[in-house]
């Protein structure tokens, strides 16, 4: 099987998203998923192009969508097989309400783990890219850990409030411990943000492996550090909702993971 060239891809799918993206920036239809989500001509469009080339380059390679019904979802998983996971538009909420920020999410996931991972925000024509082992590129510049010499205190948080355990929403909102919290609405975006030191700190409460799947592996090999909130590995390659705790300084990983962690594990209050 040939690994894809990275570089290449990313063009490619700059390139695809970039097309669909241009006619539809003022408008496109929309309908409500089953769960309540919105989905828009946008995300078909890409779905149907990026499958298209992942198709005729790499036929041996399945494929799993966010867009895909879940027994499908579920094949895919189950096979055994090196397969593509795609999230054609992440942050499809933000897109509807004007918002610029949303991106593109594709991984390639094999022997339970993602191997290449791509991040795409058409808006800022930003690019993020890993591959497992050999690193992780903001528009070709290689992404690293830069350390930061602060607390947690003075640190700004990307923090997701509507999914997290009650105990600890109201820690967060009772005992801040940052200094600034973000959220912008689309989860693969907000990982490579992280990987390029645009916040400090990352908290989620449930993400679905499209979510996660690119942009973990770019966080991790920036050298950054996740778990879930109960400190198990956060990409298990399942469909399950997975929660985030991450920092790519390694110090103020292990601050954040002190403090929330006496708001998630069993004890008295």
């Amino acid at each position: 099987m040939t690994y894809p060239d990275l570089k290449t891809l990313g063009q490619q799918i700059r390139q695809i998203a970039r097309q669909e993206l241009g006619p539809r920036l003022e408008g496109c239809a929309r309908q409500l998923k089953a769960d309540g989500s919105l989905l828009t001509e946008l995300d078909l469009a890409l779905n149907q192009r990026i499958r298209s080339l992942l198709a005729e380059s790499w036929p041996e390679v399945g494929f799993l969508s966010e867009e895909m019904p879940l027994a499908e979802q579920q094949a895919m998983i189950q096979s055994q097989r090196p397969y593509w996971c795609l999230d054609p538009l992440d942050g499809t909420t933000n897109f509807v309400g004007g918002i610029p920020f949303f991106c593109t999410s594709l991984a390639w996931i094999e022997n339970g783990y993602p191997q290449l991972g791509i991040v795409y925000d058409p808006i800022r024509d930003e690019l993020f890219a890993a591959r497992q082992g050999q690193g992780a590129w903001l528009n070709d510049q290689p992404l690293s850990v830069c350390p930061v010499d602060l607390s947690i205190a003075n640190c700004i948080g990307l923090v997701d409030l509507k999914r997290l355990p009650k105990r600890l929403l109201m820690a967060l909102i009772e005992q801040r411990p940052f200094s600034s919290q973000r959220n912008f609405g689309a989860c693969a975006l907000e990982w490579s943000w992280l990987a390029a030191g645009r916040g400090h700190l990352l908290l989620h409460g449930g993400q679905k492996l499209w979510d996660h799947a690119a942009g973990f592996l770019i966080l991790m090999e920036a050298g950054g550090q996740a778990q879930t909130l109960t400190g198990e590995p956060v990409f298990n390659g399942t469909l399950d909702c997975r929660s985030v705790v991450a920092a790519l300084d390694p110090g103020l990983y292990d601050q954040w993971r002190v403090w929330v962690s006496r708001f998630t594990n069993p004890g008295p209050r």
